[in-house]
């Protein structure tokens, strides 16, 4: 019945559009209108905070190096549009784009109201460029932006593309953001795709335009990390026409350095909270991987400013684990269902029905999500604990599902097994909470928002990682299932003391940062 949890941060980030522009860390209300009803976007107000500041930068330096690229964004914009397009993708790839995020939106705002994609660029790079910048950013550009790339008489791309190494890069990142029934950008993903492989086969790869080739086929900026890949893009950027070398380089790492710590103090943060539970000194078979639950949020909130958000999804994500292992290696169904019930219930008094082991992650739950739902209240001035305990609830019916079957023996149908396996997977539960977390809890009306743990938001995000992870790890759950509980439960122990001799540290150096 073990499931893991396959959480992925590239996808639920995408779904989410925010803007801000506070540069200093106070409290500040942003407010995004969005002039075009054919504009993918949100409109909402964002309180970001950070509750620790970093110490040891130059905090004058990084204001002049910001305002030095604002300039330029700002004066370029009557001279080389196309220049400013490639400024923003450096300032995405090197995860500081939020601090220009007024500037990218004014300038993206201009390019698709003028219908650049199709009027004014005409290589493939600049098509390819301008139609994922904008896509990125909401705004919707139809596919057909590739046909005059495409030849005449027989309607397929022209050779003469299979030499532009550049454009064939740009196509290939652009189709990675096609959608279901866009067939011109699976077209587009398998012409440049056959033909930088077909380079590949013929360079060596210590050819730097190889080794950059061989980044975007394995992973393409959209379907990738950018805090993952930014220090990379750092080191090898050469400026764009002779300008911004030296000031962007020296702006990403002041802010990449600024990153780092505050990632490492919430580290700490989630650390010494998940110690101050106990849990892991009560139950010494749950996992106790403060790192791998750290890593999560701080892929999926990469502004620096949004400290809260992240501390406060890994706690989130440290319960779906606990709760994971509790179902999976210590209840019976019937201490299950009474835990099931208790969650459901969600009052404190529930806590007397429990077996002793059962209680304190209860009540750490309990107090852990209230809590959050308070700090939002103190934030945004309204309170949606209600709805996160639901998905809490929700999770634990699902969980308690697939402990019956697996207790009598019963198998599900392949329908009833992914619907549940949607709630399961833990994407509910963190989608949730991140859109409340976000501020994205009141509609326009001024009235709170209600989800249902089965909403569209994360469904279909759930099902493809239900499926990917299932898929994956197929083999070895069969063989766990196809175990007596004992010799499982005792597997599983070794795994956790094994797990248990490295030490934080050691694991930090696989995950941090600096490793991009």
């Amino acid at each position: 019945m073990a499931m893991t949890r396959a959480l992925s941060p590239s996808y639920l980030c995408m779904h989410m559009h925010i803007t801000s522009s506070c540069l200093n860390g106070s409290s500040k209300f942003i407010q995004v209108s969005c002039g075009s009803s054919n504009k993918w976007a949100v409109q909402e107000d964002l309180l970001r905070t950070t509750s620790h500041r970093p110490t040891n930068y130059n905090k004058v330096k990084l204001s002049f190096l910001v305002e030095d690229v604002k300039h330029e964004l700002r004066t370029n914009v009557n001279h080389n549009q196309l220049d400013n397009l490639v400024l923003i993708d450096a300032l995405q790839r090197m995860g500081v784009d939020y601090h220009f995020e007024e500037e990218i939106e004014s300038l993206l705002e201009e390019e698709y109201v003028k219908s650049a994609c199709f009027l004014k660029y005409q290589t493939p790079f600049e098509v390819s460029l301008c139609f994922r910048l904008l896509r990125q950013q909401g705004y919707y550009v139809p596919a057909d932006v590739f046909k005059k790339f495409k030849n005449k008489y027989n309607g397929t791309f022209g050779l003469n593309l299979s030499q532009d190494i550049s454009g064939l890069i740009g196509l290939y990142e652009a189709a990675q953001l096609g959608v279901e029934g866009e067939h011109i950008l699976d077209e587009v993903a398998n012409f440049s795709g056959e033909h930088l492989n077909a380079y590949l086969a013929h360079n060596n790869d210590s050819c730097v335009q190889a080794r950059i080739i061989n980044d975007t086929l394995k992973y393409p900026y959209h379907k990738s990390l950018a805090s993952y890949k930014a220090k990379y893009f750092i080191t090898n950027f050469r400026g764009i026409n002779g300008w911004g070398r030296s000031t962007l380089q020296e702006l990403a790492n002041i802010n990449f350095s600024i990153a780092q710590e505050i990632h490492q103090h919430e580290l700490s943060q989630v650390d010494r909270w998940l110690k101050s539970l106990g849990l892991a000194e009560e139950l010494k078979l749950l996992r106790d991987q403060p790192l791998k639950w750290y890593a999560w949020p701080m892929a999926l909130f990469t502004d620096p400013r949004m400290s809260m958000q992240r501390v406060e999804l890994a706690k989130c994500i440290s319960f779906i684990y606990v709760i994971d292992d509790i179902f999976d290696v210590y209840g019976t169904v019937e201490e299950l269902t009474l835990f099931t019930e208790a969650v459901n219930r969600w009052e404190l008094d529930a806590i007397v029905d429990l077996p002793e082991y059962m209680r304190s992650p209860y009540r750490a739950l309990y107090d852990t999500i209230n809590a959050i739902g308070y700090n939002i209240y103190k934030i945004y001035g309204w309170n949606p604990t209600e709805n996160l305990r639901k998905t809490w609830g929700n999770l634990c019916n699902a969980f308690l599902k697939e402990a019956k079957w697996f207790a009598y023996g019963i198998i599900p149908t392949a329908d009833e097994y992914l619907k549940n396996g949607l709630v399961s997977s833990g994407v509910h539960v963190l989608s949730v909470h991140m859109f409340y977390l976000l501020g994205f809890g009141v509609n326009n009306n001024g009235s709170s928002i209600h989800l249902e743990d089965t909403s569209a938001m994360a469904s279909s995000g759930a099902k493809i990682l239900r499926l990917w992870d299932d898929l994956g790890s197929a083999k070895g759950n069969l063989e766990k299932i196809l175990m007596p509980p004992a010799d499982r439960i005792r597997n599983y122990a070794s795994d956790l003391d094994r797990n248990s001799n490295l030490k934080l540290r050691t694991d930090s150096d696989d995950l941090k940062p600096t490793s991009a």
